[in-house]
């Protein structure tokens, strides 16, 4: 047992005197304790030193705060994933049989090396453009989508007035779910194009033209890859209808997302603004309207009857991109429908340089758009850079939307604008006209 002697203690044996022992000397290369810079000397801190430190902030549980914690298009869309039951999310997320062209395509935006060029003045970034005649802020519009009420209540709306306020076209899809003229009443001062499919009744597409144009559309966008519906599973799987049914697996999936079904069944019922209403499968519905046996012909008779701007989507090969052009198009959007008609299709960013080359060849103006895989602003980069005239997102938008509403939709551009401006910047360019096929390089698999 050890005992403790008090200092006081007259039975303490006195400590040896030390003034005369010098102190043992210090490691070497270790400085004096008077050589430490005083940042170094440790010290008891004080309150006003910790102070500063300690601001903890309140959880912030509110849509506003969700979305703001956002910082990129994915975790846009697992906000969505855990607000949108699943058969409306997978219709959004999904692609045809195995989703293969899905995978490719957002896959060759990351197998790109960006070349930066330095020492260049990128104090201000002008991401303004010029598309189809018209100024646009961004260099990205909205895609059409369909059914888009089903995915968050406010749908198409939410869609158009923040197309609006962001200075960006906004594409109203045949197959919406709010009107040409109801859109056109949301977003007044907005750049409306309206997306058509050509039926097997032609009547009823003049009636759907004529609508647009009378709406104030400039834009007629017709796509052209849908003869027949792609397979795809997961709707086939998730039993997905339109509206979507009422099933016991339905009822159970509603019971984690209770927001989505109050929205949806406490607003009006979800219809085809511009056609009949209709009960049955996506795929049931594309094979009772589309017609297999449009040819250029039937583009001729388009171009003839629509007098503003004409812009042909789906688009996958060289060939039909000039042969398009050859019969009026104004443009074209190479696209493989987000993956969800062919699967193994052509990846539109690898198709940008060749047909810019066959545009430049041709000495044609007709505007290249591009559409599948885009999940960042620097995505929306590269296409410009190989040649790209403007990009459309679909699902990225669509993702904001479930994720938030309008407030979604806001933060899908935001974050796609800030994305842009950034990687502008470190590329060493200030405008959209400075960047060139020079700035991307395609790598090697």
């Amino acid at each position: 047992m050890t005992h403790t002697i008090q200092p006081n203690n007259p039975e303490a044996t006195p400590a040896p005197d030390t003034t005369d022992i010098p102190a043992a000397p210090a490691p070497a290369g270790a400085p004096s304790s008077s050589a430490l810079p005083a940042a170094l000397k440790r010290r008891v801190p004080k309150y006003s030193d910790l102070a500063p430190l300690m601001q903890f902030k309140k959880p912030e549980f509110s849509k506003e705060g969700r979305l703001k914690r956002a910082s990129t298009i994915w975790e846009l869309r697992d906000i969505a994933k855990r607000r949108t039951p699943q058969a409306p999310f997978d219709y959004t997320d999904g692609a045809a049989e195995g989703e293969i062209t899905l995978r490719r395509a957002r896959q060759a935006f990351l197998d790109i090396e960006f070349r930066p060029g330095i020492l260049r003045n990128v104090s201000s970034i002008d991401l303004s453009t010029e598309i189809l005649g018209k100024p646009s802020r961004l260099p990205v519009g909205i895609a059409p989508t369909g059914f888009t009420r089903m995915m968050q209540s406010e749908g198409e709306y939410a869609g158009s007035q923040a197309a609006e306020a962001a200075g960006i076209p906004y594409t109203l899809s045949t197959m919406g779910t709010a009107s040409i003229e109801d859109v056109a009443a949301a977003a007044p001062n907005g750049r409306n194009w309206f997306q058509l499919y050509l039926w097997t009744d032609r009547d009823r597409s003049l009636e759907l033209i004529e609508r647009a144009a009378k709406a104030g559309n400039d834009t007629l966008m017709v796509t052209v890859d849908t003869a027949v519906a792609g397979a795809r599973l997961r709707d086939v799987r998730n039993g997905m209808t339109i509206p979507p049914a009422l099933t016991l697996k339905t009822v159970l999936d509603a019971s984690y997302r209770p927001a989505w079904w109050f929205n949806f069944l406490t607003h009006e019922p979800l219809t085809f603004a511009s056609l009949s209403r209709y009960t049955g499968t996506v795929a049931d519905l594309i094979n009772s309207m589309f017609d297999p046996t449009l040819t250029f012909e039937d583009l001729d008779w388009l171009r003839e009857t629509w007098k503003g701007k004409l812009v042909v989507k789906g688009i996958q090969t060289v060939e039909d991109a000039r042969r398009v052009v050859d019969h009026g198009a104004d443009g074209v959007v190479l696209s493989n429908h987000g993956g969800r008609q062919l699967d193994r299709a052509p990846i539109p960013f690898h198709l940008v340089p060749e047909v810019r080359q066959a545009f430049t060849a041709d000495n044609t103006d007709a505007a290249i758009m591009l559409d599948t895989g885009i999940m960042s602003g620097a995505d929306i980069v590269a296409a410009l850079a190989l040649g790209a005239d403007f990009t459309l997102i679909g699902r990225a938008y669509l993702y904001g939307l479930m994720a938030g509403g309008r407030a979604g939709v806001d933060r899908t551009l935001q974050i796609l604008e800030k994305d842009m401006a950034r990687t502008m910047a470190l590329l060493g360019v200030s405008r959209i006209s400075e960047l060139t096929p020079d700035h991307v390089r395609l790598l090697a698999k």
